[in-house]
């Protein structure tokens, strides 16, 4: 997964004062949890654009003074009305110790269901993940080509040789719905022709209707 250094400031006072004071210059208090001990910090508010305001994902270095730290974003509080941040958490990960992240789910491939028509509606955006911070990945694969109207992909069919995804097997992450301008597949149109081809009455010929009088 990919990273992104974070330059900021220790923070000696935390409270509602100098937070505030922080808010006015431009700053975002932020807490660093996992570690022995909670670490508070500041760092400028355009130096998290890169981390937030994108659909990627992305473990963070967090410079102090030459102090590095690894984490994840855990959680982030936003102004109600401006849209600003107002505070960030962070929990510290370790190489030797798995974490729980959610990864967005990226589809691929071009699903015989939508070429027919049909509508991919995406369930789950992201999912849940568990893993050392090195097997991290920077998304899930979701291949939908072989998925047709009315098919569901669900999580047990992804691979995940390196992580655990912390889902029920029977999550669904997407689906072809049928639409009004949706065609039957090609191969549903075959089988209902041979079936109606096995099923189909032969009518009975002249000769064929002689020979029972006859009888």
């Amino acid at each position: 997964m990919k990273s992104i250094t974070i330059k900021g400031s220790q923070r000696e006072s935390v409270g509602k004062k100098a937070t505030k004071a922080l808010r006015n210059a431009g700053m975002v208090p932020c807490v660093v949890y996992g570690g022995d001990e909670p670490i508070s910090f500041s760092a400028e508010e355009i130096a998290f654009k890169d981390l937030v305001y994108t659909p990627d994902v992305h473990t963070v270095v967090i410079n102090l003074g030459g102090t590095k730290i690894n984490a994840i974003l855990q959680d982030i509080q936003f102004h109600p009305v401006t849209d600003r941040i107002l505070h960030i958490d962070f929990y510290q990960i370790f190489d030797d110790k798995e974490v729980t992240m959610e990864i967005p789910v990226r589809t691929v491939g071009n699903s015989r269901g939508v070429r027919n028509g049909g509508v991919l509606r995406i369930v789950n955006r992201k999912l849940r993940v568990k893993a050392l911070p090195e097997n991290l990945p920077d998304f899930i694969e979701a291949d939908i080509t072989e998925m047709r109207i009315g098919n569901k992909m669900y999580t047990k069919s992804l691979k995940t040789d390196n992580y655990k995804i912390m889902h029920p097997d029977n999550t669904v992450i997407c689906q072809v719905r049928t639409s009004r301008t949706a065609i039957v597949d090609e191969v549903e149109e075959e089988d209902e022709t041979a079936e109606g081809a096995e099923g189909e009455e032969v009518p009975a010929t002249e000769t064929d209707d002689v020979a029972a009088v006859k009888e």
